[in-house]
């Protein structure tokens, strides 16, 4: 067999050459996981900070540029070696697109929550009213809006379409205001069963004094007065405002109200 010649000076510098590479990659991809531990917990403290910041997105985002600063760090990496990384980024970019199109509804109910849990349009014990439904909010993530119906029912809707969708906060003012009509009889003075209304009201602890309860006469119909009852009560003790008048109603003779907001 004919003798190959080595050439000795060559693999040296070939290993020399790739041996530092491999040593500067290796220190690089130390320092890259360092730098993303130490910007996650310090971007996560300061978002921490912020009393309108909820601690689950808080977590998210700096979960995100950590393995941002992980992504760059490979790519260094990739460069640092010798290997191109222009292809390689453009299949990730590629199978990033396809998997995004398939995930399309996920995304959006965590990009959705990501807006809820940043903004807080409501908190936890809010009534609520949103996509034709109605509860008190158990729980708020990423994806899902947890509320408890009124017979203690466990929904799950979408955060996509909480937030794509007109909210009504019941909890959100401290006062709400009651309207409803009673049908008084026609054999009794229209003023003065205003009167009887109102001071009934003055005297219902689950009314408020200020802004003061006005009951109007609004007409004659059917044969009886219709009088036209608008109060205001702390939010909590609205149901049991309602619960009052229609007792009211029941005990005066009147008729049940027609109408209570």
């Amino acid at each position: 067999m004919p003798h190959i010649p080595v050439d000795f000076t060559f693999l040296t510098n070939l290993v020399v050459v790739y041996g530092v590479n491999v040593l500067g990659a290796i220190v690089l991809a130390v320092a890259g996981f360092w730098v993303a531990g130490l910007v996650e917990r310090g971007l996560h403290r300061a978002l921490s900070a912020s009393k309108r910041m909820d601690p689950t997105v808080a977590s998210f985002l700096a979960s995100l540029v950590h393995y941002a600063i992980l992504a760059v760090v490979l790519v260094a990496i990739l460069q640092l070696i010798g290997i191109q990384a222009t292809s390689l980024i453009a299949v990730l970019g590629a199978a990033s697109l396809a998997i995004g199109l398939a995930l399309q509804g996920t995304l959006s109910n965590m990009a959705a929550g990501v807006m809820l849990l940043l903004f807080r349009p409501f908190k936890l014990g809010d009534q609520i009213e949103v996509a034709n439904k109605s509860g008190a909010v158990r729980d708020l993530n990423l994806f899902f809006t947890e509320l408890a119906s009124g017979d203690n029912v466990q929904v799950l809707i979408p955060n996509a379409q909480v937030w794509g969708a007109a909210m009504t906060n019941l909890s959100r003012y401290p006062t709400r205001r009651v309207e409803t009509t009673f049908s008084a009889p026609a054999d009794r003075d229209a003023d003065q069963a205003a009167q009887e209304i109102e001071a009934y009201l003055a005297a219902n602890p689950h009314a408020l004094v200020a802004p003061a309860p006005v009951v109007t006469p609004t007409g004659f119909a059917d044969g009886a007065w219709e009088m036209n009852v608008k109060v205001w009560a702390n939010a909590p003790e609205v149901a049991a405002l309602k619960a009052d008048l229609v007792r009211y109603a029941r005990d005066r003779a009147m008729a049940q109200p027609l109408s209570a907001s």
